[in-house]
């Protein structure tokens, strides 16, 4: 895992000599060298701790004119020679008449050289770097036998180079400048014969020239010529595959012969890939995997072990970015270990990926997943802080995989180099732990701890610069299990590092920690386990040092290796060690003795087990101990002290395959696939407080987590369900999992984070610790498994741990939504009859023995389906249960002003129930008139003041949102509920309630709304007969009036209180009131009201709003308000004003403009008609109203031409002059 920290570096290239394109030819790291070729030059830097540019070679001016500038480059695997292809366009001259260009091709050959010269480091730190000296040692031209060609990338082993050319054929030279000529691929795939065959056919059907190439000596290959050329080439060493991609996305892979590159017979064609839409490809040797980028954006990942079959497709489409905003794939660069790639696009950005899918790193501003919408960026002041903004021409990892280094697509002047930490990962020769995650930089630590407030954070742990200084970088990392010791070795030597007191542990003698070349760590209890590597004599060794001395004097012992280990682990007393291909060996260790610095301890080793394993699968990567799972019943207190050697391990290959092996046996047993890591969780009952001792192991991939639990048979590891896949465990793709915390039982993962800052160029990558619970899966397991009390035992001891209550939500959620789907499939296939306990049930009956039991109940219902809270309320308890339930659901949705869920909770309330609504208690319907009559008000109107902090004058779209939700369950509730319960008149006075505060906000749509609902209501309440006792004046005086009712009581308040407190006495108690009509004249008045607000105001737009979306008679508002609130105090002010409040500038201002302008013509207000038909420019309007009153023309015209804030409308005013003058002289004429 590989995760991007602190700022972007730059190191500065020398700018060419006025090249004719701005692009880095050629970019390699290798052994600590980074090799750039620039157009007119080649420049060798160091990529280690110090970065320094170690010899740089500049062509002149004659060469670049006579041969031209670099073109295509590669770099001799031993890093001594340098190949570069330069390339110059001639124009030639055929007869008299026929000019026409063609290029010439030279090769360069430059030897790179160290001199003595060492670096010094501030003049006064001598370093191991020398300067190098860069010479030209071959300059030929290059005798292509068509010179109108295009280059591929150079490809190459220790003696022979190819490179492909546009007409499908791969030219072979020699390093030693020798051309050894073209030859064409046979495209037929090989038949297993091991010769390549003859074939008239390409792959589409067309018939094809036999060719033979002899332009070089004895190199012939009969083959076919390609329709398309050779766009890029691919070449593993290791899996002696060459992959050749052509121009039309066609993607080939070849096999290559022990001879290399120097025959062309040697290089077979195997197979094809099924990408159409190929542009480049990069192979991963160790995982056997080919990263394939194509035209649109995405990369593929093709098998090579699994007949080329495809794994995954990975890209940035989930977060929101198409092909439109980074373009097709540029690049893509694999880390040493393979296990991460990083990807770079044409057009903008690079970002990191695991193996399994898991985006670790991107240079692309984060806008989470699922975006609906693509953010299309364009390159402007705003985004100059985001790297890599203008797309990715070239990238490479160090040697080590601490460093990216890209190059932007378009740029010559500059290396962006990023910063990465590396996870201890369970592989290879160091372990670690599950109480410690620690990420590891080149110089520093990054540790991930919980701090006071359960809050994860990275703590950055730099080393001693004593230490790191002679020995850069970090290469290995392991934590003790407790987590409370850090062993940490560099380039040489070891420190150790007490997280409790903070100090650092190194070796007192200089000497002994140069001798020492750590090649693996492991802890065994208080002892580190160091895998020595001896140089002058090429073996290997396990030193045994004592945590509390470093020195040889402590050494407590030396045990040589046969070879180099492949795979180490350790379990209690019990040490194993792997070799190539696959031997495995047990050692058990033994100590006599204190460990402590007075006493003088001893350690034996012994060996108890040796196997040697044949098999052809691909090398482990991890191996690790399980130790005998034995029931409880069975354990005693001899048997949790006492060690038991394990009988059987788990294998993760580095092709990701997870398989178990038996110790005793030799059998392996493949258990699934794509794992890129693992966690052994059993073997830990010693441990009070492990919550998660129930799980045998635990692993993660491109699935997402997997928990793997033991079976119920004699042998725990036979059975078939062994294995449960838990997809809640399913991570975000932007969060990759470290380790676990058993004593917290949650998963620990880490994410990228950007900080931007206006004093940096460039955002800091900052990575983001993130928890996941796994509780919930345990307790669902051994539920399952009807093991109740050991799931009471579990959550006890879990109760005081963080996000209890949370973990318990969560499990009575996922059980009950899978109740639900169970239950939908029964009733399509038949249900079976079955009188135990379901999983629901079981789980009711454990989340009721603590308090969180009723709070959890009522979460998990508000998050459901209403139409399903029946199941879960019989599942959760007895009927008082089931009322408390649903009063506490009730109360917490209206106190946290979830309006819309108390409404839906009461409305299914009533149908659970089956009970008639008069037989529901008085609290249910003192709280529903307490928050309609009572609260309702408030909280429309002081909605954004109580959420957001801030004045309810500045509402914006949230709380507007919000209101409407507020309004609309209001409306739903009075409907439907209110009536039922208190009848229509009642209901009335809280829709006219409403229908104010509706208004208040501008929600006219949902006015409108109320509006019909009370007119149509109030008909039908007036044709019914009225039960005079129920309607309480006092109330709808309080609802219809409210400032002149308070003038009338001064004891208002009191009545709510006492009618929300006792309604039915209330009623009884008041008079009869007979006002049919009250509803209508009310409804009309509130209208009327807020109309004349708005006009008063000349709010024009939010007047034609509430017009439309209430039906309101506008016009004959206007008549009876022409000399009212609808008056204009004169044409200039008024033009102005109303200018102001339209904006003519938007359609829907012109269009509002258009609305009042029909209206005020049909009542016939000149005032209004002459300024809206000046804003929208209607000559025509203007003309006929004009044309009958000269006197008002020539007052507009002089109001024009008075103001000069009116200069727009002069034109206007030309058009009307002439029209008006040419009737005047027309009228004259007849």
């Amino acid at each position: 895992m590989y995760m991007a920290y602190g700022w972007p570096q730059v190191i500065p290239l020398e700018l060419p000599n006025c090249p004719s394109t701005q692009k880095i030819v050629y970019f390699k790291v290798v052994n600590s060298l980074l090799l750039v070729v620039a157009p007119t030059h080649i420049e060798l830097w160091t990529s280690s701790q110090h970065r320094v540019r170690l010899g740089k070679y500049k062509r002149d001016v004659d060469s670049i004119q006579r041969e031209g500038e670099n073109l295509r480059a590669v770099w001799s695997p031993d890093t001594k020679l340098i190949a570069v292809l330069v390339s110059i366009e001639v124009l030639n001259k055929v007869q008299a008449f026929h000019l026409f260009m063609t290029s010439s091709f030279y090769l360069h050959i430059f030897k790179v050289q160290m001199t003595e010269k060492k670096i010094y480091v501030g003049g006064k730190q001598p370093t191991d770097l020398f300067l190098s000296n860069i010479s030209l040692v071959l300059s030929e031209q290059v005798p292509f036998a068509n010179t109108n060609l295009t280059m591929s990338n150079f490809v190459c082993d220790s003696k022979h180079m190819l490179i492909g050319l546009s007409d499908g054929s791969l030219y072979n030279i020699s390093w030693k400048g020798e051309f050894c000529g073209a030859f064409f691929l046979d495209m037929l795939p090989n038949d297993g014969s091991g010769a390549n065959k003859l074939s008239n056919h390409c792959s589409n059907g067309s018939t094809a020239r036999g060719v033979q190439m002899g332009d070089g000596p004895n190199h012939m290959n009969h083959a076919m010529s390609q329709n398309s050329g050779i766009l890029h080439l691919e070449f593993s060493i290791p899996l002696r595959s060459l992959f050749v991609l052509f121009s039309d996305g066609e993607l080939i892979q070849c096999s290559v012969s022990k001879r290399g590159l120097k025959h062309a017979e040697s290089v077979i064609v195997e197979k094809r890939f099924a990408s159409r839409e190929a542009v480049c490809a990069s192979v991963a040797p160790d995982q056997q995997i080919l990263a394939v980028g194509t035209q649109k954006g995405a990369v593929e990942l093709y098998d090579l072990a699994d007949s080329a079959s495809l794994i995954r497709s990975v890209s940035l489409h989930d977060w929101g970015y198409s092909v439109e905003d980074t373009g097709p794939v540029n690049c893509i660069a694999w880390t040493p270990d393979n296990s991460s790639f990083a990807v770079g696009w044409k057009l903008r950005g690079l970002t990191v990926w695991s193996v399994s899918g898991c985006r670790l790193m991107s240079t692309i501003r984060q806008i989470g997943l699922n975006s609906v919408s693509s953010p299309v960026v364009k390159p402007t002041e705003g985004f100059k802080y985001e790297p890599m903004m203008g797309g990715t021409s070239l990238m490479h990892w160090d040697e080590h995989g601490y460093r990216l280094y890209a190059i932007e697509e378009g740029s010559s002047e500059r290396i962006i180099a990023f910063s990465f930490g590396k996870c201890c990962l369970n592989r290879g020769v160091s372990g670690t732990t599950y109480v410690r995650q620690v990420i590891y930089g080149e110089d520093r630590l990054l540790i991930v701890q919980s701090e006071d407030t359960d809050e994860l954070k990275i703590l950055h742990l730099n080393l001693p610069v004593s230490y790191i200084l002679q020995n850069w970088p970090i290469l290995h990392v392991a934590a003790s299990k407790d987590g409370m010791y850090l062993a940490v070795a560099g380039l040489h030597g070891l420190i150790l590092y007490d997280i409790r007191l903070k100090r650092w542990r190194v070796f007192g003698d200089v000497t002994q920690e140069q001798q020492i070349q750590c090649r693996g760590l492991l802890w065994l209890g208080k002892i580190v386990v160091v895998c020595n590597y001896l140089e002058s004599s090429d073996m290997y060794e396990l030193l045994f040092y004592p945590r509390y001395h470093l020195d040889q004097s402590s050494l407590l012992c030396r045990k040589p290796l046969l070879t180099k280990p492949m795979v180490m682990d350790v379990y209690q007393d019990y040490l194993l060690v792997t070799y190539r291909p696959f031997d495995v060996h047990i050692y058990h260790v033994k100590i006599t003795g204190e460990l402590s610095p007075s006493s003088s301890p001893d350690l034996q080793l012994s060996t108890v087990r040796e196997l040697s394993i044949m098999t052809a699968k691909s090398h482990p990567a991890a191996i690790h101990f399980i130790p005998d799972q034995l029931p409880h019943d069975d354990l005693s207190i001899s048997d949790i002290s006492s060690t038991h050697e394990p009988s059987k391990c788990l294998i993760l290959r580095m092709n990701g395959d997870l398989s178990l092996l038996d110790l005793d046996d030799g059998r392996e047993r493949e258990l699934t696939h794509s794992v890129e890591l693992f966690w052994v969780t059993c073997g830990q009952l010693g441990e009070k407080t492990n919550l998660i001792e129930e799980v045998s192991w635990l692993d993660y991939g491109h699935r997402g987590m997997q928990v793997w639990y033991p079976s119920l048979g004699a042998d725990p590891f036979k059975q078939e369900d062994f294995l449960q896949l838990d997809p809640e465990l399913e991570f975000d793709r932007e969060v990759y999992p470290l380790g676990l915390l058993p004593n917290a039982g949650v998963v620990v993962g880490v994410s990228q984070r950007m900080s931007f800052s206006a004093s940096t160029e460039f955002p800091c990558f900052e990575p983001s610790p993130q928890a996941q619970t796994i509780l919930h899966c345990l307790l669902r397991h051994l539920l399952q498994r009807d093991k109740r009390e050991e799931a009471l035992r579990l959550a006890q001891i879990s109760a005081e741990k963080p996000h209890f209550s949370h973990c318990l939500e969560w499990l009575l959620f996922t059980v009950f939504d899978a109740e639900i789907s169970r239950q939908y499939s029964s009733k399509n296939q038949g249900a079976v009859a079955n009188h135990a306990p379901s999983l629901l049930e079981k789980s009711c009956d454990l989340i009721r023995n603590f308090p969180e039991y009723y709070d959890v109940v009522v979460s998990v219902a508000r998050k459901t389906d209403g139409r399903h809270w029946a199941d879960l309320f019989s599942a959760a308890g007895r009927s008082t249960e089931m009322k408390y339930f649903t009063f506490r659901l009730f109360d917490e949705c209206v106190q946290q002003r979830w309006y819309r869920t108390a409404a839906c909770y009461i409305l299914k309330r009533f149908h659970v129930s089956g009970l008639p609504v008069t037989s529901h208690p008085a609290g249910v319907i003192r709280r529903i008139f307490y928050f309609l009559v009572y609260d309702t008000p408030n909280a429309v109107l002081s909605l954004h003041a109580d959420i957001y902090g801030t004045s309810s004058s500045t509402l914006d779209m949230v709380s507007k949102n919000d209101c409407i939700v507020l309004i609309e369950t209001c409306l739903l509730l009075l409907v439907q509920v209110i009536a039922k319960l208190e009848g229509p008149a009642v209901s009335q006075c809280c829709a006219l309630n409403l229908l104010q505060a509706t208004l208040n906000e501008s929600l006219y749509e949902l006015a409108g709304e109320l509006v019909r609902f009370l007119l149509r209501s109030g008909r039908e309440y007036e044709h019914s007969s009225t039960d005079s006792e129920r309607d309480s004046p006092r109330l709808l005086g309080y609802f219809l009036f409210p400032s002149s009712f308070r003038k009338q009581s001064n004891d208002a308040k009191s009545l709510i209180d006492s009618y929300v407190l006792h309604p039915f006495h209330l009623m009884n108690d008041s008079p009869s009131s007979k006002e049919p009509s009250v509803h209508i004249a009310s409804v009309k008045n509130i209208l009327e009201s807020h109309a004349s607000y708005l006009m008063s105001g000349k709010e024009l737009s939010e007047l034609v709003a509430f017009v439309k979306g209430t039906q309101f008679d506008l016009v004959e508002y206007l008549q009876r308000e022409r000399y009212g609130s609808a008056r204009l105090e004169d044409f200039a002010s008024g033009l102005e004003m109303i200018g102001q409040k339209l904006h003519m500038g938007t359609l829907q201002s012109r269009l509002d403009a258009e609305f009042l302008l029909a209206n005020m013509c049909s009542v016939k207000f000149k005032e209004w008609i002459v300024v809206l038909a000046t804003l929208l420019r209607r000559s025509e309007v203007l003309y006929d109203l004009f044309r009958h009153n000269l006197q008002l023309w020539k007052a507009y015209s002089q109001t024009i031409q008075a103001h000069e804030a009116f200069a727009e409308y002069h034109d206007l005013l030309e058009e009307l002059d002439g029209r008006l003058s040419s009737t005047a002289n027309t009228e004259v004429v007849i």
